[in-house]
C-alpha cells in the first residue's frame, strides 16, 4: 500500500492522564497533515470535532481498566457519539472474563454496540490474558457484533504482538495497539492480519512509509 493508504490505517493517539486540549490539538494537527485518524480522551471530543472536523475521531469507553458498569459504558458511548466521535474503543471487563463470566462480558459489549450507530472496537488487553482468555474475549466481541478487537490500552505491561494479532484476526478485524513505534513494526502487524494501528508515534510510523 502507498503512504496515503497506510496513513489512513493509523490511529494517532494521545490518552495519558495529563493530556491537555493543547496536546489533543497537536495530535489533531498531525493527523490532519499526515492523513491519519486520531484517538483522544472523551472529555475533549466535542472540542476536537469542532477543531478538526475532517479528521476521523475515535475515543475510549470504560478506559483504561474496563470496570465501569455496563450502564456507565453505554452512557459514555452515547455521549461520545453525540459529541462527534466517529469510532469508539471500549475496554472489556477483564475481571469478569477471568472469572469465567463470559456472558456478562458479551452483554457488556453488546449494550455499547447497540447504543451507537458507529464502529466499536473492543480492547481485550492481551498482556493480562492467557491464550484461552484471548480466544474467549474475541468470541464474546464477535457474538456481540463488535466491529474490531484491539490488543491493548497502552496502560498495562506489554502491548501488541504478532502472535496475538494472528490469534485475534481469526475472529474480527484487529487494531494493534501498544508498543508499535516504527513503520517496520506497524508493517509486521499488518502482515500478521491487523487492519488498524493505534500509536502515539503516528508521525514517526507514517514518515517511515514509502511515498509511492
Amino acid at each position: 500500500m502507498d503512504r496515503t493508504e497506510f496513513a489512513a490505517r493509523i490511529d494517532h493517539t494521545v490518552l495519558g492522564p495529563e493530556t491537555t486540549f493543547a496536546d489533543v490539538q497537536a495530535v489533531l494537527d498531525e493527523a490532519d497533515e499526515y492523513g491519519m485518524n486520531a484517538c483522544i480522551p472523551p472529555c475533549y471530543v466535542a472540542e476536537a470535532s469542532e477543531y478538526a472536523p475532517d479528521v476521523t475521531l475515535a475515543t475510549v469507553v470504560g478506559f483504561p481498566h474496563g470496570q465501569h458498569s455496563t450502564a456507565a459504558k453505554r452512557e459514555e458511548a452515547v455521549d461520545a457519539w453525540e459529541n462527534g466521535a466517529d469510532e469508539l474503543d471500549m475496554v472489556i471487563n477483564i475481571g469478569r472474563l477471568k472469572a469465567g463470566a463470559d456472558d456478562a462480558v458479551e452483554t457488556d459489549i453488546a449494550e455499547v454496540v447497540a447504543a451507537v450507530p458507529i464502529p466499536v472496537k473492543v480492547i481485550i488487553e492481551t498482556a493480562l490474558l492467557t491464550d484461552d482468555e484471548k480466544h474467549r474475549a474475541c468470541e464474546a466481541a464477535a457474538e456481540a457484533d463488535a466491529d474490531f478487537v484491539k490488543t491493548s490500552t497502552g496502560f498495562a505491561d506489554g502491548g501488541a504482538t504478532v502472535e496475538d494479532v494472528e490469534l485475534m484476526a481469526e475472529y474480527l478485524p484487529v487494531k494493534a495497539s501498544g508498543g508499535v513505534g516504527s513503520y517496520e513494526e506497524a508493517l509486521a502487524m499488518f502482515d500478521a492480519g491487523a487492519e488498524r494501528i493505534g500509536a502515539s508515534s503516528g508521525v514517526e510510523i507514517v514518515s517511515g512509509a514509502p511515498e509511492a
